[in-house]
């Protein structure tokens, strides 16, 4: 077990997979301002924080026996809120879509629509990047960690960040110029 996981640690994650409510809130309150933190990078206010970070550790308290206690729990949480986010970012997005189209004419598009457009898709290209790319681009890109606190968060070396980083740049570059290219093949039909 790294030396970040502690023996109180290790305690309380035995406690919560047998599903004792004590150990569960003392991990809750132990982690709350980290994963907080977390959550807060990923969402749009405070209040959609709340709800990633509890749907989150719900996650945390079902699937704690995917947990490999060799690694770092903080950084299995870390992804854990991570993707819980990305899962309530697609559902606001697919929500938002289907409340666009049942308003119908009350829409106006001005300039504002279209960059929010153009920013959705943006995100909904890198949603499809594969989830090691997806995380090193976010943490990077949008959230401005270093490569040295990327690996670190993630568990992995400096070079597999920067590469993983390069790697989602170009297909990123890829998906953007195939759309281009669909675009312009529909406009001159």
């Amino acid at each position: 077990m790294p030396e970040n996981n502690s023996a109180v640690l290790q305690e309380l994650l035995d406690g919560c997979m047998k599903k004792n409510r004590r150990s569960q809130e003392l991990l809750y309150k132990q982690f709350y301002g980290y994963a907080m933190g977390v959550c807060l990078r990923y969402s749009k206010n405070r209040e959609s924080a709340k709800e990633i970070l509890n749907d989150g550790f719900f996650k945390v308290f079902t699937k704690l026996d995917s947990f490999d206690t060799n690694k770092s729990f903080k950084v299995w949480l870390g992804r854990v809120m991570i993707n819980t986010a990305l899962d309530h970012y697609r559902h606001e997005v697919k929500r938002d879509i289907f409340e666009t189209a049942e308003a119908g004419e009350d829409v106006s598009v001005d300039e504002n629509v279209i960059s929010k457009l153009a920013y959705e898709e943006l995100v909904g290209l890198i949603q499809q990047l594969t989830p090691a790319y997806r995380l090193v681009f976010s943490l990077y890109v949008i959230d401005g960690y270093n490569h040295e606190e990327i690996a670190e968060q993630l568990n992995i070396s400096t070079g597999a960040s920067k590469s993983n980083l390069s790697r989602a740049r170009e297909k990123l570059r890829e998906m953007l110029s195939k759309i281009n290219i669909d675009n312009y093949d529909r406009v001159t039909r």
